[in-house]
C-alpha cells in the first residue's frame, strides 16, 4: 500500500510538472520539472517513505521497463538502420555527459557533507 501511495505521489508530481510546463510554455519537459519538484519534497518524511517504497518496487522490476523500448526499436527498425550511427553517437555522448554530471554533483555533495561533519565531529 505504501508503494502505491509513492507511485501516486510520483505521478502527481509529474502531472504538476506537465501542468507547469504547458501553462508557462516552458522548454523544459514536464517530467523534468516534476523531478525538480520532487527534490525538495523528499525532505518531508511523509513523502520520502512512500516514494522510497515505490522506488524499491520499480528497481526490483527494472528489467520489465526495457520491454517497451525493445518493442519500439523493433517497430522502427528502418529508422535504426538509417540513423544507427548517429543514434549510437548521441547515446554514447549523452551517457558520458550524464555520468560526468552525476560524478560532479556527487563530489560536490560529498564535499559539502564532509564539511558539515568536521566542525562538530
Amino acid at each position: 500500500m505504501t508503494a502505491l501511495r509513492g507511485l501516486a505521489l510520483l505521478l502527481l508530481l509529474q502531472a504538476a510538472g506537465e501542468a507547469l510546463a504547458h501553462s508557462l510554455a516552458l522548454a523544459v519537459p514536464g517530467p523534468v520539472i516534476g523531478l525538480m519538484l520532487l527534490l525538495p519534497a523528499l525532505q518531508l518524511s511523509w513523502i520520502r517513505t512512500p516514494v522510497a517504497a515505490a522506488a524499491e518496487l520499480l528497481l526490483a522490476h527494472l528489467s520489465l521497463l526495457f520491454v517497451p523500448v525493445g518493442v519500439g526499436v523493433i517497430t522502427h527498425l528502418g529508422l535504426v538502420s538509417q540513423y544507427g550511427i548517429q543514434l549510437l553517437v548521441v547515446i554514447v555522448l549523452s551517457t558520458w555527459i550524464g555520468m560526468a554530471v552525476t560524478a560532479i554533483v556527487l563530489r560536490a555533495l560529498m564535499r559539502e557533507e564532509s564539511a558539515k561533519e568536521k566542525p562538530g565531529d
